[in-house]
Formats: C-alpha cells, structure tokens, sequence
C-alpha cells in the first residue's frame, strides 16, 4: 500500500466519501467474517506495522443508519480502547457523536462480535490509556499536536 495521505482522507471522510483504503480493509474484514482485517497493516499511515482493528457498528444519531467504522483499538483489562483522532481534524469523528447519543452498541473483534457500553474516559485514566496508545500507534502524537481539541478516548465495556 502507497503512503497514505491522512488530509485527504479527513477531506474525503467529512463529504461523506469512504476512502478506498478504508472500503476494502472494510469489505475484508466483512466478507472473510473477520478472520481477515482484525489486523492492519499501518505503516503507510506511520505506525509500527499490523495492529489489532476492530469493526464498531453504530447507529446515525441524526440519520438512523446503521454504520460500521474499522478502528484501531488497544485493550485495558478486559475492556477494548479506540480513540477519536479523525487524523488531528479540528471536529470529532461522527462516530464519537454517535456513541455519546447510543452508547450501548456491537463491536467485532476478529471474528468474535458482542455488545459493549462506551463512556469516554478522562482525567488520569485518559493520561494512562492514551500513552498506551500511542504505544501502540505513534502518530497519534501528531494528530494531537494538530488539533486544538483533546482527542477523546473510548472505553468499551462488555455489556
């Protein structure tokens, strides 16, 4: 996979666009049931290599549709941890929105899929979790350092 332009994807995601990259790591992780995409490989957006994505199904807050985002998550616990980076744009992911209105919702991790309850963490659990994903995905750092906003983390709980 060439480098990936992470301006163009944000400009492609806010028109209602999914970017190609993102469409066939979806179709993968859908069509192989997830034995395909849990894993992806991040480095033409400046990660170490293949991390763990799992598939988070919401509901459109405002269009009530159903919709699906692959994300990169870490774990805590038992629990599972995506951050809302949209790439360091200035505005929240619509998913973030999507969860504060429904906040029970399915992940799938691999080819397992189950009910979670997501809270936005904050405080010194952020600072600890979020240094646990930049572990994991380093330009998270720079996305940070590009937006005026604290990008949020996610804890999602089995329910």
């Amino acid at each position: 996979m060439s480098r990936i332009d992470v301006d163009d994807t944000i400009k492609k995601v806010e028109q209602g666009e999914l970017p190609g990259w993102i469409a066939d790591h979806l179709r993968a992780y859908n069509e192989s049931g997830g034995r395909e995409g849990h894993l992806w490989d991040s480095s033409a957006a400046g990660g170490k290599g293949l991390l763990p994505c799992l598939l988070l199904h919401c509901v459109g807050r405002r269009s009530g549709r159903a919709m699906v985002h692959p994300l990169i998550y870490g774990r805590d616990g038992d629990a599972y941890v995506i951050v809302g980076s949209k790439g360091g744009a200035e505005t929240q992911p619509g998913w973030y929105f999507n969860l504060l209105a429904q906040p029970n919702v399915t992940i799938q991790v691999g080819t397992e899929e189950f009910q979670i309850c997501a809270r936005v963490i904050e405080g010194e659990e952020r600072k600890r979790v979020w240094d646990q994903m930049v572990e994991i995905f380093p330009p998270y750092t720079d996305y940070q350092a590009k937006t005026q906003r604290e990008i949020p983390i996610f804890m999602l709980e089995r329910t």
